[in-house]
Order: C-alpha cells, then sequence, then structure tokens
C-alpha cells in the first residue's frame, strides 16, 4: 500500500487524514498544530518536520493548506517538498488555490520528475468527517487513476475535470455557486421576517420545491438557530472568491454578483465577523434591515 505525506492538519485536513488511517494507509504528517499532529501521531502516523523529508519518504504527498503562498512555500520554498523530490512522486495539492498558482508548482515540480494534481474538496467539515466531500480533480488523467483510490478514502465523490488548474476553476465555480446561494437564502428570510411570516416555516415550505438545495439544507438551520460556529468560515471564502474574481478578469468572465457577494463578505470581516461561518452572511441583511429573524 502507497506510504502517503500529509501537511496541512485544520478543521478538514485533520479528518481527511483521520480517513485515511481508517482506510489502512501507511502516513507521515505535518503541521504547525502540535495537537493535531499529536492526536495523529496516536492513531499511528509518523511525524515528519519538514515538507523535505516527508517528500523523500513517501509515494504521494497531499497537502491541505490555507491559500497559494502556503502551497508554493510548502512545496517549492526552503525544505519544500521539492528538495525531497525523486522520480515517481506524485504531489496532491487539496487545497482551494487560484489556478494559476497550482499551474506555477506543478512547471517547477514536473521538471523533478514529479507529477502533480490539483484536488480541491467541497463539503466542509461535516463531510471531511464523515468522509463524504466531493472531490475536483485537475492533471494527467493517468496519474488521476493512480491516485483516485487514495481520494475515494476521503470522499464520496471524485470527478477528474481536466487539466492541472482545472480543479481549482471547478472549485471556484462551486464557491461562487455556494457564496451566492447563502446570500440569496439571507435575502429571503430577511425579507420574510420583516413581513411578519416565519422564517422556519417559509424555509419548511420551500425545500422540497425549485428552491430547495444542499446548501439551504446546510444553511438554513445554521441561521434560524443562530449557530454561526464555522463549518467554513468568512475569510476563507473571502480569499475563495477574490481567486474567483482575479480568475474571471484574466479570461474576461465578468462575475457582478460575485463581486456583490465579496463586498458583503468583507463589511462582514470588518463588522468582527471572519471567522465565523459563511452562514453569517446573513447577518449582513439583518443589519440593512435592522431585523433579527427567529424560528
Amino acid at each position: 500500500m502507497k506510504k502517503i505525506g500529509f501537511i496541512g492538519l485544520g478543521i478538514m485536513g485533520k479528518p481527511m487524514s483521520k480517513n485515511l488511517i481508517k482506510a489502512g494507509y501507511q502516513l507521515i504528517v505535518s503541521d504547525f498544530n502540535k495537537d493535531a499532529v499529536k492526536e495523529l501521531e496516536q492513531l499511528g502516523a509518523e511525524v515528519e518536520s519538514t515538507p523535505k523529508a516527508i517528500a523523500e519518504k513517501s509515494d504521494i504527498v497531499i497537502t491541505m493548506l490555507p491559500n497559494s503562498p502556503n502551497v508554493k512555500a510548502v512545496a517549492l520554498g526552503e525544505n519544500g517538498l521539492i528538495e525531497g523530490a525523486h522520480e515517481g512522486l506524485i504531489y496532491v495539492d487539496m487545497s482551494s488555490i487560484a489556478p494559476a498558482a497550482s499551474q506555477e508548482v506543478y512547471r517547477a515540480l514536473i521538471e523533478k520528475g514529479v507529477e502533480m494534481l490539483d484536488a480541491p474538496v467541497s463539503g466542509g467539515e461535516p463531510k471531511a468527517i464523515d468522509g463524504t466531500i466531493s472531490v475536483m480533480v485537475g492533471g494527467k488523467k493517468e496519474v488521476f487513476e493512480e491516485v483516485k483510490d487514495v481520494l475515494e478514502a476521503m470522499a464520496g465523490s471524485v470527478v477528474h475535470v481536466g487539466e492541472i488548474g482545472a480543479g481549482n476553476v471547478t472549485k471556484l465555480a462551486n464557491q461562487v455557486i455556494v457564496a451566492l446561494n447563502i446570500a440569496a437564502v439571507s435575502e429571503a428570510f430577511v425579507l420574510a421576517q420583516k413581513a411578519g411570516v416565519n422564517p422556519e416555516a417559509v424555509y419548511q415550505a420551500i425545500r422540497g420545491g425549485l428552491a430547495g438545495s444542499t446548501v439551504l439544507d446546510a444553511k438554513a438551520p445554521m441561521m434560524l438557530d443562530r449557530n454561526f460556529n464555522p463549518g467554513f468560515r468568512i475569510n476563507l471564502h473571502i480569499k475563495d472568491l477574490t481567486n474567483a474574481m482575479e480568475t474571471s478578469h484574466e479570461f474576461g468572465a465578468p462575475a457582478p454578483l460575485t463581486a456583490a457577494v465579496l463586498e458583503m463578505m468583507y463589511a462582514l470581516k470588518v463588522d468582527g465577523h471572519e471567522f465565523e461561518d459563511h452562514s453569517s452572511l446573513l447577518k449582513y441583511y439583518e443589519k440593512l434591515a435592522n431585523v433579527e429573524i427567529s424560528r
């Protein structure tokens, strides 16, 4: 069985790595969070301090990191993966980053004989825990087939979407749709509250119709409970929508609704809500309407 390096044991990375251990894979892990590292070590993972050392010992290295600069540092920086590169090593970046950054890292690594996939995920912490995240993968099809079993050990859906960078383009599309859905739900619930109709009754009435969605079912109960504990934080969604806007400008695809929701999220950040769940978009609309929804 393949030996896997896993770098990044955050909200998503830690449960994903646990699922690999449950599937029987031998892991080598690294993260700044020593408690997370210790937890994985107690489950049988080996620990290394640098990406270079992990690359030297691994058949596959997976990263789950916050943003493009983090991925570049781990992959190409001092003591990075590139310094521990060996023929046959496959690098799978499951972070959500700019497609151009994925392509830049790929070009550097392929010169060392290292194949790369960009494979961002969707589903949030609950699906990471139960192993049902969706993975969208860019890169060579034959490399994808070689690691598909590893990805499936963490996921409910694994789909190859194109060449390197295509995974992150797909993730940006996903994040645009999710953000706009949450904004729409927020706007609708505030309208209902102001008009004197119970938002929970609205939710129950519409969820089985055309307005029903996975986003509605995931986020409406959180809004109604006023539970904004993060499954996916506002500051991370700001990062994704910023990447989406930069990519849309690069390719000449205007994104006016994305731009509007990005500004809403920035306003929430200024108000101190950046570490709350993205369902707290509701608070932006509540502030505009001077109302707070309730069950």
